[in-house]
């Protein structure tokens, strides 16, 4: 199975912690040169001394704020001025929780713009630099609620779910250029976010963390939570040559907990 990436260059958002870092540090391994983004500085620099680093390997970053798109995009199209990037991952923390009937129009704005937006204008950017290198790999860190919304999240379901389109009709469309476009569906998986969850969940019940904790892996088949690295390596997985033929396509990383196929 070809896995290597050696002379590839990876954008990966919101890789400071959680998801993205873990799917950084996964295609450092593959030997691709990654190019965190997120919005500290501190902690990108102190991860890319951090990672893999062999046949010449080179890591940086890039500061930037996705509620920002417009210096988003000057940012990322002075990177692409360098060099090409041959594999993006979509990756932005979750909007807050809550019923949809209380949500603000100021929320939906705001995740749509994260999300939608900030995916599409990264796109945009490293898909002439693809077609050039003959090599494209764009890679969408969504959630589960694209094909089952999920309880007291009415704003990400609605969000989550209009990137999913987007990615689908954006790989019809790019797929003759030889580029692929996946969506990665996390389940639960062991980050802060997952963290703050469990802290709400236990405060509004009255139980316990630990209660709810082990009713939430009890409604998975598997009996736990996923950690940060098991999706990263799926995520490396779907950028490598071996996923030549995966397009399209929304794989559910969440332990068996989706009912649906």
């Amino acid at each position: 199975m070809n896995l290597d990436l050696k002379g590839k260059n990876a954008l990966v958002c919101g890789s400071s912690k959680g998801i993205g870092k873990a799917a950084a540090f996964e295609l450092a391994k593959l030997g691709a040169n990654v190019t965190l983004v997120a919005r500290s500085v501190d902690k990108m620099a102190a991860l890319t001394k951090q990672m893999t680093r062999t046949n010449g390997q080179h890591h940086d970053f890039l500061a930037a704020d996705f509620a920002d798109p417009t210096d988003l995009k000057r940012k990322v199209r002075g990177l692409t001025a360098t060099k090409p990037i041959h594999i993006l991952v979509n990756n932005t923390g979750g909007p807050p929780g809550g019923p949809i009937t209380e949500a603000s129009e100021e929320a939906f704005m705001e995740a749509y713009t994260k999300h939608l937006i900030c995916n599409h204008l990264l796109a945009k950017a490293v898909l002439p630099g693809m077609r050039r290198e003959a090599y494209g790999r764009i890679i969408n860190v969504i959630s589960t609620s694209v094909k089952a919304p999920l309880p007291n999240l009415g704003v990400s379901n609605t969000v989550r779910g209009a990137v999913g389109n987007w990615a689908k009709t954006l790989a019809n469309e790019v797929g003759p250029d030889g580029i692929t476009v996946n969506n990665v569906l996390p389940g639960a998986t062991n980050t802060d976010r997952l963290k703050g969850i469990i802290e709400k969940k236990a405060e509004k019940s009255g139980k316990s963390q630990e209660e709810v904790t082990q009713n939430m892996q009890g409604a998975i088949p598997l009996r736990r939570f996923a950690e940060p690295e098991e999706v990263g390596a799926a995520i490396a997985f779907l950028a490598s040559p071996a996923a030549a033929y995966i397009t399209g396509v929304a794989l559910a990383v969440d332990g068996g907990r989706l009912k649906n196929m």
